[in-house]
């Protein structure tokens, strides 16, 4: 009865803050359209940006990071700012410079989600900062910072338990995968073409993996 109850509390607490997340992206996105030059365009991308948005929201909001000491909090936050890092690079949030490409700082006016994106042109790197992928990066983040918690208190390694799981890796290397693959090829233009329709699935699959985080105990 208890464990009932208790998962019952558990499944009505994530429904209300998954009602808040949605709740609060959508808003936003219809602040965004209604006063800035923005428009929806192809309503999949939108619709994409939206979900990165409001399923990271709800990721934020609605996990609980496992009790633990301070200092493997720290040694779990120093993985879970590398873990970001390297999504940032995967993922086009960071970039090296483009010759000849427009410098200083500026708005893009992307569809909701992808957009406002703040853009970055520098002599040494590019930053291309959208809410979609900031906000879903970080709530892959701290999912691992929650995991590497989690295993640092279980029988097993807490980097090598991490990084052994499809779950927290495999964003990181599709991520690479997508860059990788260049030329004319088919490959390459079937990759562009469906790059948003992939990264956003392996975006949704990673957040359901790393919840549930098997063999870890959940």
């Amino acid at each position: 009865m208890a464990t009932a109850r208790a998962l019952s509390d558990f499944s009505r607490s994530s429904l209300l803050h998954a009602a808040f997340a949605v709740n609060t992206t959508l808003i936003l996105a219809f602040v965004y359209l209604l006063f800035t030059e923005a428009s929806v365009g192809a309503p999949r991308y939108a619709i994409y940006g939206v979900t990165w948005v409001g399923v990271g929201l709800w990721v934020l909001f609605d996990t609980t990071v496992t009790p633990a000491s301070t200092a493997t909090k720290r040694k779990a936050a120093a993985v879970a700012l590398g873990y970001f890092a390297l999504l940032a690079v995967a993922g086009g949030l960071i970039t090296s410079p483009v010759p000849g490409g427009d410098g200083g700082l500026r708005v893009a006016f992307l569809p909701p989600g992808w957009g406002p994106a703040l853009i970055y042109g520098g002599g040494v790197f590019n930053l291309v900062l959208m809410p979609a992928r900031v906000i879903g990066y970080a709530a892959l983040a701290y999912l691992v910072y929650d995991t590497v918690v989690e295993a640092a208190g279980a029988a097993v390694s807490g980097v090598v338990g991490l990084f052994s799981c499809i779950s927290c890796s495999w964003p990181v290397i599709a991520s690479f995968a997508t860059s990788v693959f260049g030329g004319g090829t088919a490959i390459a233009a079937t990759v562009t073409v469906l790059s948003y329709d992939l990264s956003t699935a392996v975006f949704l699959i990673t957040v359901v993996l790393l919840r549930w985080r098997p063999g870890f105990g959940k």
